[in-house]
């Protein structure tokens, strides 16, 4: 006798397994705060190295011009770890959003990026629970050190340096080995990594 249906128990297989393969096939929706935090971070460390590119700070003049490079400041405030990126122009060692203009601007929101001040997603314990930052390549400048500031700073050349506000010379404070920024999350920490001369960032997750 031929067969001309399924049935019941055939069909109930057939949809099981179409279900496990939708399950396989579709993407990872999942967000992962450490991950998201290090992608945000490495990037704006690229568009750092962008900004000091396009905007060489010399000026004979100014016997202390390099001062005023571009460069992205880790810092903890009021219990909350986070980054502003921007040129000291006045070179008073400080980010000053109104006089002059010295934050970067994103170029896609038009928001000053300064995670304590009006850029949310800077503020990287608040925005993704980040609990601790602690980079490798700090300045001896007593004043950035005592506040557990953090600086990547780079020249025309994309060349990334660990300090600007206190250096005698242009070149003082060039990387000579890897900087680290390491971000501290409950589910474990993100390595990101500037190598010297080249200023690559690179992220890792141990």
């Amino acid at each position: 006798m031929k067969r001309f249906a399924f049935t019941l128990l055939e069909l109930v297989f057939v949809i099981i397994v179409i279900g496990v393969l939708a399950v396989l096939a579709m993407p990872n929706f999942s967000t992962n705060p450490l991950e998201q935090a290090a992608e945000q971070v490495a990037s704006h460390i690229r568009y750092t190295q962008h900004l000091a590119m396009t905007d060489d700070k010399f000026d004979p003049n100014d016997p202390t011009w390099w001062r005023e490079r571009w460069q992205i400041r880790f810092r903890l405030l009021l219990g909350d770890y986070g980054y502003v990126i921007f040129s000291d122009r006045n070179q008073n060692r400080n980010s000053n959003q109104a006089n002059p203009q010295e934050i970067a601007v994103d170029p896609q929101s038009s928001e000053f990026l300064n995670g304590f001040l009006n850029y949310p997603a800077g503020n990287l314990t608040q925005q993704y629970g980040i609990t601790n930052i602690v980079t490798s390549c700090l300045t001896n400048d007593a004043t950035l050190v005592a506040t557990n500031q953090g600086v990547i700073v780079f020249d025309n050349v994309g060349r990334p340096y660990s300090g600007v506000s206190n250096a005698v010379s242009a070149a003082q404070y060039l990387l000579a080995a890897d900087c680290t920024i390491t971000l501290t999350h409950p589910e474990g920490n993100a390595v990101i990594r500037i190598r010297p001369e080249t200023g690559y960032v690179s992220i890792t997750y141990p």
